[in-house]
């Protein structure tokens, strides 16, 4: 299939040195935030790209539900492919994509465990129905069938609707300790601003970067 007359043309905002803040945390909580006022769809949403140890990359999206001046959250299955390939190569990158602003933020760092206490608190924060799914899903393994899973889940919800979940031993929360991020705004004509941000032992250094 081809997809070559497919582009459009960017124009909605600028990313200038001049008046750009030279905190990268600082700058993407502002993003993130015109992105929910401006009602992007999921905009915690961010591809994770994991690696074995072997240096063969995986992607996937997955939702945001924590970012401060550390770091940024994320909840998973730890005996998930990326669960594995984490524990194995903590290197990973995100992407957020808001195409409804044109611009794109990505994140490189280095991801581990948060604590159980932590994973806790966020997991009997969600609707039984999620803890559940949580609870029995052997996440990345082969399935059988799709009506074994649905059979599972409705005598699980059952079963506990009346009492706690048990927390899922294989499932919690990892952070990310960004050391690098790229902040991508479209231009017109391709000309895209791009800036750069690596982490130093005396701060962030910035650079833009050709297109």
């Amino acid at each position: 299939m081809d997809a070559s007359n497919l582009r459009k043309n960017y124009s909605l905002n600028e990313l200038d040195e001049t008046n750009l803040i030279s905190n990268p945390f600082e700058l993407f909580k502002k993003w993130f935030e015109e992105a929910t006022k401006q009602k992007v769809d999921e905009p915690n949403a961010m591809i994770l790209v994991t690696s074995s140890n072997r240096g063969f990359p995986s992607g996937r999206t997955v939702l945001m539900k924590n970012f401060d001046s550390t770091g940024v959250t994320f909840f998973t299955n730890y005996n998930s492919r990326k669960g594995k390939e984490i524990e194995e190569n903590p290197n990973v990158s995100l992407v957020f994509l808001w195409k409804e602003l044109e611009r794109q933020v990505r994140i490189s760092g280095n991801a581990s465990r948060i604590s159980r206490d932590e994973s806790e608190v966020y997991f009997y924060s969600r609707p039984i129905e999620s803890q559940v799914g949580a609870f029995i899903s052997n996440q990345s393994s082969e399935l059988e069938s799709k009506s074994k899973l649905l059979d599972e889940y409705e005598k699980v919800l059952k079963l506990y609707k009346e009492t706690k979940v048990p927390f899922p031993e294989n499932w919690g929360g990892y952070k990310i300790l960004p050391v690098e991020f790229e902040f991508w705004q479209g231009q017109p004509n391709r000309l895209h601003d791009r800036i750069h941000f690596s982490k130093m032992d005396s701060g962030w250094k910035i650079k833009r970067l050709y297109p």
